[in-house]
């Protein structure tokens, strides 16, 4: 990666925290007018959800996205290098307009009205017609992401995940970290939802499981993904749909992403995720994808912003390859 980037002249529309030096990713493009955007991808940081207790208002996973992009020179040294994962470069040599639109701040004296900004700017990346890549915060961040893809329903929703994040509310809070699969079945253009890699406790009792099973929720174990393997899950998936990727960082093996609150032994491997990421690509269409709960205090020298890194260019580098962006 070359040096640090300056902040650019700011525009009139959303603002996003774009500090002096602000490093984006891969040294894509900043964007910091979504009312102006013109991009086919667009990458957001969101690092504020809606917390539990001033303690977690600004826990370490706000600084997430910044970790993230930090490390991104690791996941990928150029856009000009082979990538053995997609089969060559990043963009396959396609004019394919990526930009980093900066992290949307939050308002300490409005933690609540944190989700509706975030919202509104996710919306607006929709507007302009760019695959939406989020980089969170806690687990709370995808929750105005589901909300403004209304009018691109019906959509499949994919988890990779430790925990089912089926609690109605937890500590009075019904917009937090633990509910936003809940609140995600509540949406009308929100249709199946397959959870993977479920395993260890969590903060679900077995009223949440029961409420998730009612929905019809697909539950998948890291038992019975380890057992059958991601192919065959994969197939369960129905072809031809719109799919939102939803990663949580502790449903992956901690070998590769230990720099998690909750970790837990198991959980889905770097294969595995390559898998479920270029397979979702190529059976029909990703609406969008975040990667949160990264806790970067934690991270063993850099390897957890490393394989997030290499999730968004395995999504980047398989959707060029399927079309996405071909007028």
């Amino acid at each position: 990666m070359t040096s640090n980037l300056t902040q650019p002249p700011m525009k009139k529309g959303l603002h996003y925290n774009l500090e002096q030096h602000f490093e984006s990713f891969h040294n894509f493009p900043i964007e910091n007018d979504l009312d102006t955007l013109n991009a086919d991808i667009a990458l957001l940081g969101i690092p504020f959800g809606a917390p539990y207790s001033m303690a977690e208002a600004s826990n370490d996973q706000v600084f997430a996205p910044t970790h993230i992009r930090r490390h991104c020179g690791r996941a990928l040294r150029g856009l000009d290098r082979y990538d053995f994962d997609i089969g060559g470069t990043l963009l396959d040599g396609k004019d394919i307009r990526i930009v980093d639109c900066g992290d949307v701040i939050g308002k300490a004296e409005d933690i609540s009205g944190n989700h509706a900004i975030s919202e509104q700017a996710v919306r607006k990346i929709l507007k302009a017609g760019a695959l939406p890549i989020i980089l969170g915060g806690d687990h709370a961040v995808p929750i105005p992401v589901f909300r403004a893809l209304e009018h691109d329903g019906p959509i499949t929703l994919i988890q990779v995940d430790a925990h089912i994040d089926w609690r109605d509310e937890f500590h009075g809070i019904s917009d937090g970290l633990s509910s936003v699969i809940r609140r995600a079945a509540e949406l009308a253009h929100i249709d199946e939802i397959f959870q993977i890699g479920l395993r260890s406790a969590g903060s679900a009792r077995t009223q949440e499981v029961e409420a998730a099973l009612s929905y019809g929720a697909h539950l998948i174990s890291d038992i019975e993904l380890q057992d059958v393997g991601m192919k065959a899950i994969l197939d369960r998936i129905p072809d031809g749909g719109k799919y939102y990727l939803t990663i949580d960082a502790d449903g992956v093996d901690p070998t590769i992403m230990p720099a998690v609150a909750g970790p837990a032994p198991g959980g889905v491997n770097y294969n595995q995720m390559r898998t479920l990421i270029q397979g979702l690509v190529k059976k029909g269409r990703m609406v969008g994808m975040d990667i949160v709960e990264i806790t970067p205090s934690r991270d063993i020298n850099g390897i957890t912003a490393i394989t997030a890194g290499r999730f968004i260019c395995n999504l980047i580098g398989s959707a060029v390859r399927a079309g996405y962006f071909e007028n």
